[in-house]
């Protein structure tokens, strides 16, 4: 069981207060990054809450509910409000796991929550936010409608999820956003340019996934682990031929300076990311008790302007190797036009 207790901060200027970093459970359910078990899972979730990570992610589609009755049953004996639920909606699939775009009407989102509510076992969730844009609906349809739902008591704060600067702008002029949920590594640093200037005008948090670009800035993917025809990363860019020898010579020379500092390499990875400022919450997918108590010990981690400038000359931005998703996904990206 992790000890350590993690800090808090605030979400953005009108957020909740969260942990330093959350937990991300969408590979808990289904066979995304390959099999997962229930029970060591809820471990896992107890683990991080007890460590003071109140922030627990979810979405209504990862594994077809399966992911919200999961986290619902790990949080059914604990006080309601020590648990900070950010829920994605939008995400249309069918039989077989099969993609059917994405549903950001009023209509749909509010149905989306009633069923998001009854299998996570709660009257409320505190951050609500479309998984992606949905491109014949405005967003301030959809944050208005979001609004509506924070007004009647359902939804605490408003979230959004991999959106550009301009629609950032658009839906802080309907409602507070409390944060952006948005894909933030060593390598993966597109933020910095356009979105993170926007975000910090606004007073916008930011909640980081992919902070371990999906195990490939950690020792599991660099040992060799081979990646089933089940596993995600086998079909993504950067994991496939060419690329992935390329981006493992990146995080061969990344655990050389995570050596030197005595750390691991996914610690590195954690510090890096948490030194970027406060108003960045990286959120972890941690599936073990494991993993998470290697996630924590990185808040214990302080990285001198040496030790960072080591680790960016590890890992330079110009030599990572694929795109972040393979071509139709980020053709979805509102952050990535």
């Amino acid at each position: 069981m992790t000890t350590s207790k993690i800090t808090t901060v605030r979400l953005g200027n009108t957020g909740p207060t969260v942990g330093r970093i959350g937990l991300g459970t969408m590979g808990m359910s289904g066979d995304i990054y390959g099999a997962s078990d229930d029970t060591e899972s809820i471990a896992t979730i107890h683990d991080a809450l007890d460590s003071g990570a109140n922030l627990i992610d979810t979405g209504d589609f990862y594994g077809a509910g399966h992911n919200e009755l999961l986290v619902g049953r790990a949080i059914a004996d604990r006080p309601r409000e020590d648990v900070v639920l950010s829920v994605k909606f939008g995400a249309l699939r069918g039989p077989g796991g099969t993609w059917g775009g994405v549903d950001n009407r009023p209509a749909a989102l509010r149905n989306f929550l009633i069923y998001s509510l009854q299998r996570l076992g709660v009257d409320h969730v505190d951050i609500y936010r479309p998984a992606r844009l949905d491109p014949s609906v405005p967003i301030e349809d959809t944050v208005g409608a979001i609004a509506d739902l924070v007004e009647a008591g359902y939804v605490r704060h408003i979230g959004l999820s991999e959106v550009g600067a301009d629609t950032i702008r658009r839906a802080a002029a309907v409602a507070p956003i409390a944060d952006l949920q948005i894909e933030y590594s060593l390598i993966s640093r597109g933020i910095e340019g356009e979105i993170l200037p926007v975000t910090r005008e606004l007073g916008i948090g930011i909640t980081a996934y992919g902070v371990l670009s999906r195990g490939l800035l950690s020792e599991s993917v660099r040992a060799g682990t081979p990646l089933g025809d089940n596993d995600y990363r086998a079909h993504s860019p950067r994991f496939r031929g060419e690329n992935l020898v390329r981006n493992l010579e990146l995080v061969d020379a990344l655990a050389k300076v995570a050596a030197q500092q005595d750390i691991s390499v996914a610690q590195s990875a954690i510090a890096w990311v948490l030194s970027r400022g406060t108003d960045i919450v990286p959120i972890l997918g941690a599936r073990r008790r494991d993993r998470w108590a290697e996630t924590v010990g990185a808040l214990d981690i302080e990285l001198t302007e040496g030790d960072l400038a080591a680790i960016e000359a590890a890992v330079p931005m110009d030599r990572v190797a694929g795109a972040r998703y393979a071509e139709a996904q980020m053709a979805m990206l509102d952050s990535e036009r």
